[in-house]
């Protein structure tokens, strides 16, 4: 029996042997890497991180920088606009705005949608009136489209708004800006008043054109085309709302 065969070689001072024999146990030792090189696969990281985000703007941007250069590279008659280019444009300020139930916002909120932009004290006098209802008609005129432009009106005053002119700002939106605020933002035309144009600006909120003073039934039309050439180049990465 295997018992009496392992008692019997110990009585004669054999020791037993292993199954599997004896062998020594192999330690391996890595060594720690050094400073330097946890700096620079740290810095490798950092440099592959940043470009993983700027290609990510690149991206994003690449839809807008395409319709942009549609519009006025590719097709030659969009150069013939009747509205004044703004260069360079000028982003939406954060500045604090007051809405018609006396609530505050910032104006940079305003992103995300294409913007015909009216200025006009509370008080709204007859060249104010015709300037908002222009504004109105411009957008109807779009037809399907219309839902991709909003009206905004920014009052520059305190002044309280006539009750008959609330029923045409209802799709509207109204805010309430300092004056001044609006100056460091917006710029009439050499010789003319901010109040006297419309001001558009694109859903990345740069404001980018400025249509002539004191809009008529000949020029509003000539207005129109601009704006539908805009929707139309844009219309691949605009969509209606924000």
């Amino acid at each position: 029996m295997s018992g009496s065969k392992l008692l019997d070689d110990s009585l004669h001072g054999k020791k037993p042997e292993s199954p599997q024999g004896d062998h020594a146990i192999a330690l391996t030792v890595h060594s720690m890497p050094e400073p330097g090189q946890l700096m620079a696969a740290e810095e490798a990281r950092t440099v592959r991180s940043r470009w993983k985000m700027i290609l990510i703007m690149l991206l994003c941007a690449a839809p807008v920088a395409a319709s942009y250069f549609t519009y006025y590279v590719i097709r030659p008659q969009a150069l013939r606009n009747f509205g004044e280019l703004i260069d360079p444009q000028r982003p939406l300020p954060d500045a604090l705005v007051l809405d018609h139930d006396g609530k505050t916002g910032k104006l940079s909120d305003l992103k995300g949608q294409w913007l015909l932009v009216s200025v006009g004290g509370g008080n709204c006098a007859q060249a104010c009136v015709q300037q908002l209802y222009f504004q109105r008609q411009l957008r109807e005129s779009l037809g399907k489209d219309k839902d991709r432009l909003d009206r905004v009106w920014l009052v520059s005053d305190l002044e309280p708004i006539p009750a008959d002119l609330l029923p045409g700002l209802k799709d509207a939106t109204v805010l309430r800006m300092p004056a001044e605020e609006l100056a460091r933002w917006l710029e009439p035309a050499a010789g003319h008043a901010l109040s006297e144009h419309l001001y558009l600006v694109d859903p990345l909120g740069n404001w980018m054109m400025r249509f002539p003073a004191n809009l008529d039934l000949a020029t509003a039309a000539k207005a129109k085309r601009d704006l539908e050439r805009l929707l139309r180049a844009s219309s691949s990465w605009d969509e209606p709302g924000r």
